[in-house]
């Protein structure tokens, strides 16, 4: 592919190869994307990105030196002047990324409805949740997360929560080219913070609560800024689904840019639950539930708790808006489990 239909959505400046209007340089064919040094090879595009611990910059060299055809920094790196290889700076190298990715990968996303979750708690389950309810109405389904990727059949495990935006498009591609019709993924404040979910409008982002966590020297710096960064996910949808009963829903709203529905406990919500019950069957712990206002139906989720609820919610409310039928939704609650979330071991019938 090209340098100029990579970069056709990100500002950029030549700062090597290429004639004087840096033309010829943006015909460049490029054969693969790479940001880890190690995986360096002729003819493809380095990114040099700068991490906590390692900076892609000082690798430029050995970038040149294995022929790459270009590379993309933020600041001056020190290669030789006037040789074939394009050096082209851009503001922020991860920013950039993101777009360069999708753009690599034709813009798997354009092909998929993508839901990303966010929140302290909860994602990992409501992924589930929603995976289970969109396939039991037969809509096929990918996941990425916390503890795995699920594309069809197989599954991958997972190396971050949510992945780099170079393994995320390409991840997208092969489950847009599994036939998968939807993803639904885990959404990090890291990850938002860090761009990785840049280059695509998320179809539907979903917030599902906020408490003081993942503030320190390698992650946020304070509370402020970790709900900005989980917020930034609602400047990067067409549509948010979010838990009207937290405190922090309007902070983590400043600025949003999509359509809102709200889902709770409370009065006001558009998806409410009430009548709420423990269930113990045997061998089973979970709880009953009825939905009120976008969503009337009759939950019973195997997960006890009142976070269930929350979870089973969130889910709902996205099967609604994917079209799926009450019956389908009370199926799949009903049978859906999580590896690794309150997994029953089963003594006997008497025991739980």
């Amino acid at each position: 592919m090209k340098l100029e239909e990579l970069f056709k959505e990100i500002s950029y400046e030549i700062v090597n190869g290429g004639d004087d209007k840096g033309v010829s340089a943006m015909q460049t064919e490029v054969k693969e994307l790479v940001n880890d040094s190690r995986k360096l090879q002729e003819g493809c595009l380095f990114l040099c990105i700068r991490g906590s611990n390692f900076d892609g910059h000082t690798k430029a060299f050995e970038a040149f030196s294995k022929k790459a055809a270009a590379i993309v920094v933020e600041e001056e790196v020190e290669i030789p002047k006037n040789t074939q290889t394009v050096v082209i700076r851009v503001k922020d190298t991860r920013y950039a990324m993101a777009f360069i990715a999708a753009a690599f990968y034709s813009h798997p996303a354009k092909e998929l409805m993508t839901i990303g979750i966010t929140g302290t708690k909860g994602k990992t389950t409501t992924t589930y949740l929603v995976k289970s309810m969109l396939e039991n109405a037969g809509i096929q389904t990918g996941l990425i997360g916390t503890i795995e990727m699920i594309i069809g059949e197989e599954h991958f495990p997972a190396s971050n929560t949510t992945p780099e935006s170079l393994s995320l498009q390409r991840d997208f591609r092969r489950m847009a080219d599994a036939g998968m019709k939807a993803v639904v993924m885990e959404v990090s404040s890291q990850a938002l913070m860090m761009h990785r979910t840049q280059g695509f409008l998320f179809d539907m982002g979903i917030f599902t609560n906020i408490e003081p966590d993942h503030i320190g020297p390698n992650e946020h710096k304070d509370f402020a800024e970790y709900m900005h960064c989980k917020g930034l996910l609602f400047q990067q949808c067409k549509h948010g689904i979010v838990n009207a009963d937290d405190e922090h829903l309007p902070q983590i709203l400043k600025g949003h840019t999509c359509d809102l529905t709200t889902f709770g406990l409370g009065d006001g919500a558009d998806l409410k639950a009430e009548a709420l019950a423990y269930m113990h069957k045997p061998g089973e712990l979970g709880v009953y539930f009825d939905t009120k206002g976008i969503v009337n139906m009759h939950a019973e989720i195997a997960m006890p708790g009142r976070f269930s609820v929350y979870n089973a919610l969130c889910a709902i409310a996205v099967a609604h808006r994917m079209g799926c039928r009450v019956e389908e939704m009370e199926e799949a609650l009903k049978k859906v489990r999580v590896r690794g979330r309150i997994e029953m071991v089963k003594v006997s019938d008497d025991y739980t």
